[in-house]
């Protein structure tokens, strides 16, 4: 999992330059794609990182790259967009391209070190595989990499895991179910299905999530104080850095606790 964690050290700040941003609750203003942010420092660090949520700009705290940025710096020989102008535009696509491989193989990742899935353990090594062979494409070929079909192939495993991990429990299927701003204080979502769901503004305080299948639930804003998330199956610290929990909140030992949860 720690090459799949960003490395801003390592990278060129291209999260603050390759995609755009629209004025929003998430963001304080418009940003076209490929334009640096008007905060970005000459450093490539952010003018304003301390104080982002203060400032409007909460979507930047809770963008994950998985490690796509350096990687992509890397494959291009460690150049950087503001001294070699001629690389920024193929630099900015990779970028997205590696971005959503990188959360591939985080999901794979995380799919294979559940022993509940030990019947697909082959597939999901030959899927892990072929997406770590497309992130080592040349630039050039990796802008030409069909990531919907990928995905989709990928996905039919992931599903399969998602089976096998909540097989023993009679969990809810609540998956792209609109849940924003619900109570569920204390719910039993054990083994439930939110993929997709949208959890914006809910109150999750005290839930049960053990072994429920989150992948691509929008928690922006959710209140998960003293939520059981520790076994939730393709929790993403991008997902966790959107909530509000506090020290009572269970993490698997992959994802680390956000800097703005109380302690």
């Amino acid at each position: 999992m720690t090459d799949l964690r960003a490395d801003c050290t390592s990278c060129v700040g291209l999260c603050c330059v390759a995609p755009a941003f629209a004025r929003s609750a998430d963001f304080a203003l418009d940003k076209p794609a490929g334009r640096p942010c008007v905060n970005l420092l000459a450093d490539v660090r952010c003018g304003i990182h301390a104080d982002l949520r203060d400032r409007g700009f909460p979507g930047c705290t809770v963008f994950d790259c998985f490690g796509a940025g350096q990687h992509v710096v890397a494959s291009f020989g460690g150049k950087d967009w503001r001294s070699a102008p001629e690389v920024a535009e193929p630099m900015f696509a990779a970028f997205a391209v590696m971005r959503d491989l990188h959360e591939l193989l985080w999901y794979l990742t995380s799919a294979l070190a559940r022993a509940e899935a030990r019947p697909v353990h082959g597939e999901l090594r030959q899927a892990l595989a072929e997406t770590e062979r497309l992130t080592g494409l040349a630039p050039a070929e990796l802008v030409a990499v069909d990531v919907g079909a990928h995905r989709a192939s990928v996905n039919a495993w992931l599903l399969r895991t998602s089976e096998l991990v909540r097989a023993g429990d009679s969990g809810r299927e609540l998956r792209g179910a609109d849940l924003m701003g619900r109570d569920l204080r204390g719910a039993d979502l054990r083994g439930a299905t939110l993929r997709g769901a949208y959890l914006i503004g809910a109150d999750l305080t005290g839930a049960d999530l053990s072994r429920a299948d989150v992948i691509g639930a929008d928690l922006r804003g959710a209140t998960v104080s003293g939520a059981r998330l520790a076994t939730s199956l393709f929790l993403s610290q991008f997902q966790v850095n959107a909530a509000r929990g506090d020290a009572a909140t269970t993490l698997p030992p992959t994802l680390r606790r956000p800097t703005h949860w109380p302690e």
